[in-house]
């Protein structure tokens, strides 16, 4: 093992595959984006079972992503990693050999929950052992892996299912991840285990934590679809989710050694820094989210052309990355913080105009602006939150901020399905109240759609055209429905921006790592 806090190729090299091995972990998330049609068809699953494929992938990765800071310190960062690593890609290989939805579900499980090892073990490692100095590449680096990859997740997905089958959306982790798995066991030598902590591990703990988040999950996932707590299921889970808070509460505050770490909580930018990542994972998996369903049932798009049109964000998240690592080692990071808020509140705000015939052009500088705002955010926030922390807590509080994130996505995901359900109901019906035989408008409307059924030699032309102009107030309406979550989004952020002042700017980024 190198000295502490020493900077060596081996160590570089060491972080690079487990950057790499985070990015295929939080690709996975959204590569089945674009492709749960083509899914559902090779299982032969209904529309409500097949999403699960990523529901039960959330559900356990949440659970794991604050349980890897205790594990980290037992194993250490070597063993969790490889473990992790070898996990995943054993459970990738499982979830392409799948010949039912139950198979999937279970195989996604374990994927998930594996595969979460290895996302904050890479921003704990990434202040440990770099020096102050070298903040300002490595933040942009983990800051771009992990806005990027949910983001082209259904990009590439798209292409593997569109020119090959949906099985190669798992098989593409196959190669990668026993690379990354030999190259963690091989390079990693940040820490050393201390498995005398098993004695003291907080069984109980446990339990309570994956109960509450496991059932919040659930219910932030299937809540919006079956009217929240009307649902037997949704309610059951809801109250296993509020009784395991309280037992992992009470255990985080009894156990000799809890099963997470919440003393990181007392550091205001922590805090901070841990509600900016919650809102910033509602931004980044919300719009993941919206452009995919607008462009598939208002414009009709497959998952290839959705995934082209999408590829512009993490094009310019992609190109701003080192901009951004540039900007944080000059300008105040709350500064960037205001900036990167505020472009993210204007590029929602430019979607408030969208119409039912916004394509790729129309979509291009909110996307661009998107992708750039983006990286802004992330930089400064991983340097002001997990910058200022004692070494000896980076490993659980990078569980929690990381899970921050994506509890964020799960709770904007829920009220942007919500949302959407719910005013496009609204406006559905409201429009529907000014469709009468008095509107003259509606009626020439629906005369020139009876004649050009008629000429087409459409047998019920007025019944036909009837069906057509509820469409066309159903689409409308829906469009509507966007526009209203637009808006939110963009008092969102606006507000959020003003916030940045609450935090402190780090006298020395990279908490004690390389040797300071």
């Amino acid at each position: 093992m190198a000295p502490e806090g020493s900077l060596t190729p081996r160590r570089v090299f060491a972080f690079l595959s487990m950057v790499f091995g985070m990015f295929m972990a939080i690709l996975d998330i959204q590569i089945v984006a674009a492709s749960l049609s083509e899914i559902q068809a090779g299982l032969s699953a209904s529309s409500e079972e097949v999403a699960w494929v990523q529901t039960a992938y959330l559900i356990a990765e949440v659970v794991m992503i604050p349980l890897s800071g205790i594990l980290g310190r037992i194993l250490s960062t070597r063993v969790l990693f490889t473990v992790s690593a070898i996990g995943f890609t054993g459970a990738s290989f499982l979830c392409s050999t799948a010949t039912s939805i139950d198979q999937m579900m279970i195989y996604r499980a374990i994927q998930g929950f594996i595969g979460g090892g290895m996302i904050p073990s890479v921003f704990a490692a990434a202040f440990t052992i770099f020096p102050p100095s070298k903040q300002n590449i490595v933040s942009p680096m983990i800051g771009l892996v992990a806005t990027l990859a949910p983001t082209v997740g259904p990009t590439i997905g798209g292409y593997l299912s569109d020119t090959f089958s949906w099985h190669w959306l798992f098989l593409v982790n196959v190669v990668p991840g026993i690379l990354v798995a030999i190259a963690a066991w091989n390079l990693i030598d940040f820490d050393k285990p201390e498995p005398e902590l098993m004695k003291d591990f907080d069984w109980f703990g446990l339990l309570g934590m994956g109960a509450m988040l496991g059932g919040l999950e659930y219910v932030l996932e299937e809540g919006p679809q079956h009217d929240w707590l009307s649902d037997n299921a949704v309610r059951t889970m809801a109250i296993i989710s509020a009784s395991g808070a309280i037992l992992f509460v009470w255990r985080t505050i009894r156990a000799k050694l809890p099963v997470v770490d919440m003393t990181a909580f007392r550091n205001t930018n922590f805090a901070v820094g841990c509600v900016f990542s919650f809102v910033l994972g509602i931004g980044l998996y919300g719009l993941t989210y919206l452009y995919p369903v607008y462009l598939a049932a208002i414009r009709g798009y497959d998952s290839l052309m959705i995934g082209e049109t999408m590829f512009v964000s993490g094009l310019a998240m992609f190109c701003t990355a080192p901009v951004s690592g540039m900007l944080s080692s000059k300008l105040d990071p709350r500064f960037m913080l205001v900036v990167g808020f505020v472009g993210f509140g204007t590029s929602c705000w430019m979607l408030t105009g969208m119409t039912d015939q916004w394509d790729f052009w129309e979509l291009l500088v909110p996307q661009i602006l998107r992708g750039m705002s983006l990286m802004l955010c992330m930089v400064p926030i991983n340097n002001l939150a997990l910058g200022t922390l004692d070494p000896m807590r980076l490993k659980g509080a990078s569980g929690l901020y990381n899970l921050m994130r994506n509890l964020g996505g799960a709770v904007g995901l829920a009220i942007i399905n919500t949302l959407l359900v719910k005013r496009g109901t609204l406006h559905y019906e409201r429009i529907a109240e000014g469709l009468n035989w008095a509107n003259a408008t509606a009626m020439g409307t629906l005369n020139q759609i009876t004649q050009g059924m008629g000429a087409s030699g459409v047998a019920d032309p007025q019944t036909g055209a009837l069906a057509q102009l509820s469409g066309m107030v159903h689409r409308q309406a829906t469009v509507m429905s966007f526009i209203d979550v637009f808006f939110l989004l963009t008092f969102l952020f606006l507000a959020l921006s003003l916030l940045a002042v609450a935090m402190q700017k780090p006298r020395a980024r990279g908490g004690a790592g390389g040797g300071h």
